[in-house]
């Protein structure tokens, strides 16, 4: 199903509904979402509305789902797919972490932007020279006038410079991989090759080497995942009493279910993302320091600071810490410092103890529904966010930087945001409502972790001398 519109025309068609159903107005949000409204009317009109001249659905039948296409249809809600959608979409604040890209269809093609050395080829079929730069294994044997030039910065690979001798052993039968097994390209923007713009030791060429020696290549390369669409999907039913009376307080019952399993597709999808980025975080820094837990903090235990140290000095450490992990983001990933962290509800009060913090919504109408991530305020540019699904003892952040589809991360695709249907009970004659998500969540780039950083607050002991006492934050207030 493609698009039959140029972009600027969907944002025009689509911007001020959006804006009107869900007071949205940021215009990232509006892109993406403008983009699948316009995929979802498409995929609407197709298949459930009635494609004949008059463009009305079927007639009333016996009691049976709605069909299209001439046959009987029945007393039956037609559903009503994109309003609902609109809601999901606009409810579900996991979608401000990831970068958004629609799906036409259920089955889909990411495609991402990476740069590497020599123009990308890794053997040297139909007369292609092989690269130059090659990351192997850890085992290698290294070749006959070939010279290990660095290690990776991401992964600790050796990066080998390939020579001409190894060059003219590969073949269209003998690749580079069965001369160095697990050869991959080296990518620009995750290592450094010194010696590719000047001498192997990094310094510049003379004049004189400057004239004589040719350019090597950096080469874009575009790299395609493929994708499918996977489901969450629930339903619920209300009884014809139900129906009855609580009309008599102005309630539709109905309404009301909807809006309960929308509810819970948005908490399915946040968490289900949130679950993404605190694996791809805990697997970032155990590649950068050897152990997840590398890169947690200590606070003081009650009653040991030291002269000059207060409560509030050790609560700063916290954003120190949050600091920290958007510039690691900013190091290891090398497309900027991390945008957003995501704590649980006693490191948010911890937060916002904190002197310069500043505990403001953010310019948005999210709604802030009890169990969806809810937007606390922003440090140094860092926007802060609370999943009140997270135990009260649980003093882990996760930190994250959003980028935008083409380099490596997290990316949501999303095909049907909700696809709602209502039908009939044949039996009770009670209405039923499902609704259905349908959605692929893509680790996109050779190294996404990078992009992500998780780390936890190791919460003192209660007394340092008996480990039995348990855990508490320094000085702050016990829940007992």
């Amino acid at each position: 199903m493609a698009n039959l519109i140029n972009e600027s025309e969907i944002r025009a068609t689509w911007t001020p509904i959006i804006e009107s159903a869900t007071g949205i107005n940021d215009a990232n949000k509006l892109a993406w979402m403008s983009q699948y409204c316009h995929n979802h009317k498409l995929y609407e009109d197709a298949n459930i509305m009635s494609l004949d001249p008059t463009m009305n659905l079927a007639g009333m039948g016996a009691t049976k789902l709605p069909v299209v296409g001439g046959a009987e249809g029945s007393g039956d809600k037609a559903p009503s797919l994109l309003p609902l959608a609109m809601q999901v979409a606009a409810q579900t604040v996991g979608l401000d972490l990831v970068p958004v890209v629609p799906m036409a269809g259920p089955m889909g093609l990411l495609s991402y932007l990476d740069f590497v050395y020599e123009g990308g080829r890794v053997d040297a079929a139909a007369g292609a020279p092989a690269p130059t730069y090659v990351k192997v294994n850890a085992g290698y044997t290294l070749q006959s006038g070939d010279s290990k030039v660095g290690t990776s910065r991401i992964d600790g690979k050796a990066i080998i410079q390939i020579g001409a001798t190894t060059e003219a052993a590969i073949t269209p039968t003998n690749s580079l991989a069965d001369i160095y097994p697990g050869a991959e390209l080296v990518k620009a923007l995750e290592d450094h090759v010194a010696g590719a713009t000047g001498n192997a030791d990094g310094s510049p060429y003379s004049r004189e080497m400057g004239e004589r020696t040719a350019d090597k290549v950096m080469g874009l390369s575009l790299f395609s995942k493929a994708v499918e669409a996977k489901t969450y999907q629930i339903a619920a039913a209300v009884t014809r009493e139900q129906v009855q009376d609580l009309k008599q307080f102005g309630v539709d019952a109905v309404a009301q279910v909807e809006s309960v399993l929308t509810n819970e597709l948005t908490q399915s999808i946040n968490q289900h993302i949130l679950g993404q980025i605190r694996n791809l975080g805990a697997s970032n820094v155990t590649k950068a320091f050897g152990a997840a837990t590398d890169f947690d903090i200590t606070l003081a235990p009650a009653g040991s600071l030291a002269g000059g140290e207060t409560v509030a000095s050790e609560h700063r450490k916290v954003l120190t810490q949050i600091l920290a992990a958007a510039n690691l983001i900013a190091n290891r990933g090398r497309r900027g410092a991390g945008t957003f962290a995501v704590v649980g509800p006693q490191v948010a009060t911890v937060l916002q103890s904190v002197s310069g913090f500043v505990a403001n919504p953010m310019a948005n109408t999210i709604s802030q529904a009890a169990g969806a991530i809810y937007p606390l305020g922003s440090v140094a540019g860092v926007n802060v966010y609370t999943d009140p699904t997270m135990n009260w003892g649980d003093y882990s952040v996760s930190v994250g930087r959003k980028g935008d589809g083409n380099g490596p991360g997290l990316v949501f695709m999303p095909y049907l945001m909700a696809e709602s249907v209502q039908t009939i009970a044949e039996g009770t004659m009670a209405p039923k409502v499902a609704v259905k998500s349908r959605f692929a969540l893509v680790e996109a780039g050779f190294h996404p972790e990078t992009q992500y950083v998780k780390f936890s607050i190791a919460a003192p002991l209660v007394d340092a001398l008996d480990p039995t006492k348990g855990f508490q934050w320094s000085n702050l207030i016990t829940l007992a």
